[in-house]
């Protein structure tokens, strides 16, 4: 029982799992949403619940485990990274590929599950957020792909409950494109130097810090923009709208810790951005009620 909690452990490290934070709220936003407009209530059942939440952790879980397996050679390299499971031998290679290979194949089952749609998108989109791992190495537009990544959320969502994919959906996805590529492009900020010297390819490494958190604060105007057109094309209520504003200010207040001190990316990144996705959850479920 320790070796297998310590290999939980493990792989909890690995992925991260306490990330899904920033993909789990606006999949069911999405839900919400659309149920409100089918049935009035925003309540899509709980088969949808449970489904919902594999379906989103199962693609995390994929796209984490691909991306630590592909990059355990870069990890090794770059002194902020060298200590994860998938570099210092706690998890083998193999395990990595087994647990990936897990995930991917519960993800087409969970679609499978849902409705004909999204099983035929299930594997397009492992294509897609397998590919970040891929793009930086020749690409510094790496930071969009994780947004169009995370940015499948709101779209797995309205397909679960419509079986369809409406203009205020693509609205809402874009935003969070513009929202995870944004929050991405400050992250980075803290490899510039190892991205230089390994000759990966980044917005910061090719364009400076300076520049980098000046595109960082364009993409975040977009996330209001394209999250507010959200809101009007799905006919949301004055709950949504606060949504909007408040996302804002969260994210205003994510440039000024940022801005003020380059050692507090760790809190802007993870904090801020964590409690926005919730807050924007809770202020749609107010609205949809």
């Amino acid at each position: 029982m320790n070796k297998l909690s310590k290999l939980l452990n493990d792989f909890n490290e690995l992925v991260m799992f306490k990330h899904s934070i920033f993909s789990l709220p606006f999949i069911f936003i999405a839900m919400v949403v659309s149920s409100v407009q089918i049935n009035g209530t925003g309540w899509f059942g709980f088969k949808l619940l449970v489904l919902g939440i594999l379906a989103a952790i199962s693609a995390r879980n994929f796209a984490m485990g691909f991306n630590r397996y592909m990059d355990r050679d870069i990890d090794a390299l770059n002194p902020r990274t060298v200590n994860r499971p998938n570099v210092d031998g706690r998890i083998s290679a193999k395990q990595m590929l087994i647990f990936t290979i897990g995930n991917a194949l519960l993800f087409i089952v969970v679609a499978f599950f849902v409705n004909d749609l999204a099983l035929y998108l299930s594997i397009p989109i492992l294509f897609i957020i397998g590919s970040y791992s891929y793009f930086k190495r020749f690409s510094y537009l790496a930071h969009i792909i994780l947004g169009i990544s995370l940015a499948l959320a709101p779209i797995a969502g309205v397909v679960a409950v419509s079986e369809t994919i409406p203009l205020w959906s693509i609205l809402l996805s874009i935003g969070v494109m513009f929202w995870v590529a944004g929050f991405d492009l400050l992250y980075s900020l803290q490899d510039i130097e190892v991205d230089k010297k390994l000759g990966l390819h980044s917005i910061p490494s090719k364009f400076g810090a300076k520049k980098t958190m000046n595109i960082s604060k364009v993409f975040h105007f977009f996330t209001v923009v394209f999250w507010l057109l959200f809101v009007i094309s799905s006919e949301g209520g004055l709950f949504a709208y606060i949504a909007v504003l408040v996302g804002a200010i969260m994210l205003t207040y994510e440039h000024i810790i940022v801005n003020r001190d380059f050692t507090k990316i760790d809190k802007a990144f993870f904090t801020v951005n964590g409690y926005l996705g919730i807050i924007f959850f809770i202020l749609i479920i107010i609205d949809s009620i």
